[in-house]
């Protein structure tokens, strides 16, 4: 673009924000944006901030620098760092308390960012204080910019490497002192002002979070006073008072993380104990929001203690930390159960604990608090008396009730299945009980029925009968549930047979009812067909009634699903003979309706989850070819599906060529017949060679991934078949070149990630399942050529596959004839494939994908350290040695140790670390 103007980029700004036409306004965007990135917005910028010509060029100006310092400082030389610095100060010693806070953010994030990438600039908190507190209308400038360099410290976005980071976070350790007393006589003359001692508290917190006070020095802290006093002083505004709790939750997250007993730990969990009452007064005049900030405050005391609290409890006594759980447990019996749902994430970590450990006297200390958890939980759990119909559907109740599914399922070894479920039922028994109390007391026992074991003869038996017995009149809510609970004792019914004929008849009854009942009826009879297998083959006529009847039935379209797939459990255990043609007749209803539909006039694409959808039946009869497995004695017998899947395969292949424009039906299709394959194997050669002509003919007109990935079905179940391995590699080669045309696209490899998982997952079943030929053919080095560029690709699914090509790839060396091809193979590419693999852990990837990386490290390195050493050294030589800001990323000692990590490093695992701390010193 032609070198802009000043005037240009306040006209473009006007027109952005003033212009009433949207074209004109779109037009004034792009050009903004494509200005930010030019060089010259850097000396524009700046002009614009000295202009100071109104608010919204001064905010763009702002926003302007700090983008500029955050993603494009290497574009400046390092002799222009000083006159930047110099002239963001200069903006900054005109802030007031008048100037808007988007600009004042603005500009603390440029300078707060530039101290960080500037290594020449030796202690810039101390600097900043000596030119800015002395005088007190920059106080507000100042603990803005003491507020955000710490907060900068780990941007992802700034890279400034391990050791710059180090290096500043040493200078911020050496300059806390001056920071705290700052503060602290901010703080004495600012009483008056509620926003100053919020950005004091905030700042205050941001300095605790990097850990750069030390311990003693702030024990005393006026500030961590203050913030006990806000907390107990019931005038408090709700901003202050939640911005008091950030900061002491801040210290209790620190004193765990340097797990050092000192007195400053003392101080906080006495003084936390002793805002109890402060809690109480919340409660009392309904603040919600304070209480809620107690709540999250009294939680972090305990997950702070939480080691100690269940290392030191092993013995007769608690660790005197236990009486922090009280506290939590009084939020947990607030009146709104937002309050309750605060500590779950506590819960569940207190039970990993003592599930690991698995002591029974430290497990028994627990479980009074257990008990209280379960009981408070029980009462939240209640519906209003006057609620007429089920829990809403995707409401915040329905989701908080979830929820309390989760923790109740986390924390029940505590006090035992049986014993939970007792106590419900006695709750169920009392004469006086409500709807609302019963129905919450089956809720719970729903979440615990699993787990009772199938001997139990005490209480089970009495509940199953109570619901069998269950009152017409009784309220939906407790019959909806009541029919829950069958579902989830599955696995007690299968133990006792006796009970599965009168529960089968009261789910067949609930079936047909309205209001959400049917929907519940199918869900548990999924689960009884999953767990009584055997006892129900006696009722395959009363299923298959039950799938003709299927639509006349008002159920959820999952829940339809789901029953299908528990009468194909059953149909799978039939013998050979009775099999086929009761799993003819199952699909029949599916096939027939999308046959109607696929030669129909209408496509049914807006019929979203009806009966006019393909979608509809296709996922119907994807869940029947799933889970119809028969009980074969060897795969030489002739499959009793096979006859089924064969017959219905030409209205899947009409499906194919009718829905070919529409990605969505497509996958749906292409997952009715992966399943179809999966579950005659081998016997669905009939239908082979046109199922490969049809999507080779389709994958060129319409690249869905989805066919790439069907390919890697056909593959790997069809590939070991001498007379079928040609036709497969001719399949893969006609693949090939429209999936290059996409990826070799601007962007193609990120724009498609889905083709990249699914054709790399084709090129890793060649290997799997017919190595030699794959390897002997010429298509294997513009595959190695694709991969090689997709190293850098961060999306999670498509680089697992990526990885895992590779590892294939070099893993066939075992095989005499395979191993020349193998290591000819990594003389060619190796150098490059981990240049490009070191390039991505450092530049491009997670820290967490770093693990399938590591995987073809080690592939290297069994085949040769030798070559590993010398590739990775290659590798780390060609990566930058500084960052934008003149820091020393790497040292030459780093580089000596990383490469003889990799090279010795006997695990994927212990190759893992390395990579990830080599690339933090990049990040």
């Amino acid at each position: 673009m032609e070198p802009p103007t000043a005037e240009a980029v306040l006209q473009g700004v006007f027109t952005l924000y003033n212009d009433p036409n949207n074209v004109e306004k779109e037009k004034a965007s792009k050009w903004l944006e494509e200005f930010q990135k030019s060089i010259h917005s850097w000396k524009i910028a700046d002009e614009l901030l000295q202009q100071k010509h109104d608010l919204n060029s001064c905010t763009f100006a702002a926003q302007t620098m700090r983008n500029k310092i955050q993603n494009s400082f290497h574009e400046l030389p390092v002799t222009a760092h000083e006159s930047l610095r110099q002239s963001l100060l200069e903006h900054i010693s005109h802030i007031t308390l008048e100037t808007k806070s988007v600009i004042v953010t603005q500009l603390s994030l440029a300078l707060a960012d530039l101290a960080l990438l500037m290594s020449s600039w030796r202690k810039p908190v101390a600097t900043l204080l000596e030119r800015f507190s002395p005088n007190p209308n920059m106080m507000y400038a100042l603990i803005e910019l003491l507020t955000l360099i710490p907060e900068e410290v780990n941007s992802r976005h700034l890279r400034l490497g391990e050791n710059r980071r180090k290096e500043f976070l040493l200078e911020l350790e050496s300059d806390s002192t001056l920071v705290a007393e700052y503060l602290t006589v901010c703080l004495m003359n600012c009483k008056e002002s509620e926003l100053l001692i919020g950005k004091i508290l905030k700042c205050f917190t941001s300095w605790v979070q990097i850990n750069a006070f030390k311990l003693p020095e702030i024990c005393d802290s006026m500030i961590i006073v203050y913030c006990f006093q806000l907390l107990s002083n019931a005038n408090t505004s709700s901003d202050l008072h939640e911005l008091a709790v950030d900061c002491l939750c801040s210290l209790l997250n620190l004193l765990e993380m340097n797990k050092t007993g000192s007195d400053l730990d003392e101080k906080l969990f006495n003084g936390i104990l002793c805002l109890e009452e402060a809690y109480n007064a919340s409660v009392t005049h309904e603040d919600l929001e304070k209480s809620m900030n107690f709540c999250r405050l009294f939680t972090v005391l305990v997950e702070s203690n939480l080691a100690r609290m269940v290392a030191f409890s092993e013995k007769e006594t608690p660790h005197h930390t236990v009486k922090s759980l009280d506290l939590v447990l009084n939020c947990v019996g607030h009146y709104d159960y937002e309050v309750a749902e605060i500590t779950f994430n506590m819960w569940f970590r207190l039970s990993e604990d003592l599930y690991q450990r698995n002591n029974y006297m430290l497990t028994a200390h627990f479980k009074p608090y257990v008990e209280r958890l379960i009981a408070a939980l029980y009462k939240h759990s209640q519906l209003d008396p006057d609620h007429d119909g089920l829990v809403e559907e995707g409401g915040s109740f329905q989701d908080f009730r979830d929820k309390v599914s989760e923790i109740i399922k986390d924390v029940i070894f505590i006090v035992s299945s049986i014993s939970c479920f007792k106590q419900m039922f006695l709750v169920l028994q009392n004469p006086n009980v409500t709807w609302e109390s019963s129905e919450a007391a089956l809720f719970i026992m729903q979440n615990v029925a699993r787990n009772i074991l199938p001997e139990e003869s005490e209480v089970v038996p009495k509940v199953v009968e109570a619901i069998l017995n269950l009152p017409e009149n009784c309220h939906i809510a407790i019959r909806y549930t009541s029919i829950n609970i069958l579902g989830e004792l599955c696995d007690w019914i299968d133990s006792n047979p006796e009970t599965l004929q009168p529960v089968l008849n009261f789910l067949l009854f609930a079936l047909q009812q309205k209001n959400g009942l049917a929907t519940a009826a199918a869900n548990s009879l999924q689960s009884i067909c999953s767990a009584c297998k055997k006892h129900m083959l006696g009722h395959i006529s009363g299923l298959m009634e039950i799938a003709r009847c299927l639509d006349s039935f008002e159920i959820q379209y999952e829940s339809a699903i789901g029953l299908l797939k528990g009468i194909s459990i059953i149909i799978g255990r039939l013998p050979g003979p009775q099999l086929t043609p009761a799993m003819q007749e199952l699909c029949a209803f599916q096939v027939e309706a999308l046959s109607r539909i696929t030669n129909g006039d209408d496509d049914g694409l807006n019929a979203k989850k009806t009966r006019s959808d393909p979608g509809f039946w296709l996922d119907r009869l994807a869940a029947i070819y799933r889970h119809v497995t028969p009980t074969q004695a060897n795969t030489a017998e002739v499959n009793p599906c096979a006859f089924v899947i064969i017959n219905n395969w030409s209205v899947l292949s009409r499906a194919l060529e009718r829905y070919k424009n529409d990605s969505k039906i497509m996958e749906r299709i292409v997952r009715c017949i992966r399943y179809a394959i999966r579950c005659i194997g081998k016997q669905a050669m009939p239908i082979l060679e046109p199922l490969v002509k049809q999507i080779i003919t389709i994958y060129s007109g319409h690249n869905h991934s989805c066919l790439l990935y069907l390919g890697s079905i056909l593959v790997d179940e069809f590939a070991v078949e001498e007379g079928c391995t040609q036709g497969l590699l001719n399949m893969l080669q006609a693949f090939i070149e429209p999936t290059f045309g996409v990826l070799q696209m601007e962007n193609g490899l990120k724009n498609h990630p889905d083709m990249v998982d699914d054709f790399f997952r084709l090129a890793s079943r060649f290997i799997q399942r017919a190595p030699l030929p794959f390897l002997q053919s010429p298509l294997v080095t513009p595959i190695i050529q694709c991969g090689l560029l997709a190293c850098t690709l961060d999306h999670r699914d498509a680089n697992v596959s990526v990885m895992r090509f590779f590892c294939s790839l070099l893993r066939h060396d075992k095989a005499s004839d395979l191993q020349p091809i193998v290591q000819s193979i990594l003389l060619s590419h190796g150098e490059a494939l981990i240049m490009n693999l070191l390039y991505a852990s450092v530049f491009c990837l997670h820290s967490y994908m770093l693990t399938d990386v590591a995987e073809v490290f080690v592939e290297i390195k069994q085949h040769s350290p030798q070559q590993l050493e010398e590739y990775v050294k290659k590798a780390v030589d060609s990566l930058p040695k500084k960052n934008s800001g003149g820091s020393v990323t790497v040292t030459h000692d780093q580089m000596i140790k990383f490469v003889t990590d990799v090279v010795r490093s006997k695990t994927a695992r212990a190759t893992t670390q390395a990579l990830q701390d080599f690339a933090r010193l990049y990040r």
